[in-house]
């Protein structure tokens, strides 16, 4: 893969987008919700719009829901329990300048032209500040309870994804298993910009080639910097070799951030407990592998929340803004 290609700017497509992805760059975001709640599956949601304004204040890029419908005990967490697209048009009204993301909605269990037009109302309403995360599910128990075969999410991921993009165009005409358009609807409103980036999840049931041609982006599982240099890069060629663009890359982390500076980090799930000073160069190794963004999970975090995302301002985003 050539060097011109990773250092190829990524495609303007939203305020959003544009804001959070720089090319060999990493930006820090938030998991909603922002807060403790490592004893139960069910966070409390209390106070969660004072934080993630405070969170906006401190400047952090993006805050990211997930789709989570059921409480499936298997999973063991609901997420911010709202259902996302409810949630972000609330923050969206609440909020200026933050980035609102979903990472991610779950395209085989909703109609399509139900999420592009729930996407496109947020776009419009945040003046283009959504990042459109898209998975094809990893919980086989939601699928009966909306009778759906879970079998054949892959197929159905890539004709949501199909029926997305055309659905956002003016009058299209598109027939797939989702239903037909015949050049006489116009679904409103459009896109801010035309268009939302849609970043995919993981492999979401789709070949490599498909993956590093289709997506605006991807949301990527934390790995050890080594891994995940490989994996990254493999991605990449990926998009080079389809005839594609360089596209940026996502993950999550999980931390408990702690203020004792002689403990060495220790693995918790998806992450760390760690200081802020490990945190600052386990995410420049991240950042040099080429990851683009990095979502924190304080779901396991002791500390005071507060205190920790001023800690991880005053310390951290200096470094990544």
């Amino acid at each position: 893969m050539s060097k011109d290609f990773i250092d190829q700017e990524f495609q303007k497509i939203n305020k959003a987008y544009n804001a959070t992805f720089k090319v060999n760059h990493l930006s820090i975001g938030l998991v909603v919700p922002i807060e403790t709640y490592s004893n139960s599956p069910i966070p409390t949601m209390n106070k969660q719009l004072e934080i993630i304004n405070l969170a906006e204040e401190l400047g952090f890029s993006t805050i990211w829901l997930r789709d989570i419908p059921f409480n499936v005990p298997s999973f063991g967490d609901v997420g911010q329990m709202f259902d996302p697209f409810t949630y972000l048009g609330f923050l969206s009204g609440q909020t200026k300048k933050i980035a609102l993301g979903v990472g991610s909605i779950i395209l085989p269990l909703r109609h399509p032209a139900h999420i592009a037009k729930s996407a496109a109302s947020i776009d419009v309403l945040s003046n283009g500040r959504l990042i459109l995360g898209i998975a094809s599910g990893d919980r086989p128990e939601e699928y009966p309870a909306l009778n759906m075969n879970f079998s054949n999410r892959g197929e159905r991921f890539r004709e949501s994804f199909d029926y997305i993009k055309q659905v956002w165009q003016k009058s299209p005409t598109f027939e797939n298993d989702f239903g037909s358009l015949s050049g006489g609807l116009d679904m409103l409103p459009k896109p801010v910009s035309g268009q939302i980036p849609m970043l995919i999840t993981g492999a979401s049931q789709q070949s490599p080639d498909w993956l590093a041609k289709n997506g605006d982006g991807w949301i990527t599982y934390p790995r050890n910097p080594v891994f995940q240099s490989k994996i990254i890069r493999q991605w990449r060629l990926g998009a080079q070799t389809s005839g594609s663009y360089n596209k940026p890359v996502s993950q999550s982390l999980y931390i408990d951030l702690i203020e004792n500076s002689t403990l060495s980090p220790e693995p918790i799930h998806l992450g760390y407990r760690l200081n802020t000073t490990h945190l600052k160069e386990h995410l420049k190794s991240l950042e040099r592998v080429g990851v683009n963004h990095v979502a924190l999970n304080l779901r396991f975090n002791q500390s005071n929340i507060e205190r920790t995302l001023r800690r991880l301002a005053e310390e951290i985003l200096p470094e990544f803004s």
